[in-house]
């Protein structure tokens, strides 16, 4: 009898590599989430952007793509109100992993525009794309159920 209790308990292959695929678009489907945000808050900045005006002082715009990245992830609520990873643990290599690849991201994308002799913003750059995007999943990280 205590030999059957032990297979029962015992999960079979197949639904464990599914969990772990499952973990994996979750972690995806949040990266491209914060992605998107990012890359249309850029492309709203590149329409106001004007290459003759100084630019702001580094931490007032630190603080902007802060409050911004929050309220976007705010309004990501309203499209996805619930966390798309169900384990505790995941949400907080989510918090800590994605902002650095979506960071990483940004910083790519503006050495390809300066590359390309292109203007680059400050959210082309790894700290701020970083902050931005770590302000995104904070507010998500919080809030979503």
């Amino acid at each position: 009898m205590r030999h059957l209790r032990h297979r029962r308990t015992v999960r079979p292959p197949q639904r464990e590599s599914f969990e772990s695929m499952e973990i994996l678009f979750e972690l995806l489907l949040e990266f491209v989430v914060q992605i998107i945000g990012e890359l249309l808050f850029e492309l709203g900045l590149r329409s106001l952007a004007d290459p003759d005006r100084k630019p702001a002082n580094p931490w007032l715009a630190a603080l902007g793509y802060a409050i911004v990245g929050a309220l976007l992830g705010g309004a990501s609520l309203a499209l996805f109100p619930h966390s798309m990873l169900a384990g505790t643990p995941w949400r907080w290599v989510n918090l800590i992993a994605t902002p650095v690849a979506a960071g990483l991201c940004m910083a790519a994308l503006g050495a390809w525009r300066a590359r390309r002799g292109q203007q680059v913003l400050r959210i082309d750059r790894f700290a701020f794309g970083y902050l931005f995007a770590l302000s995104f999943a904070l507010t998500r990280f919080c809030w979503a159920s």
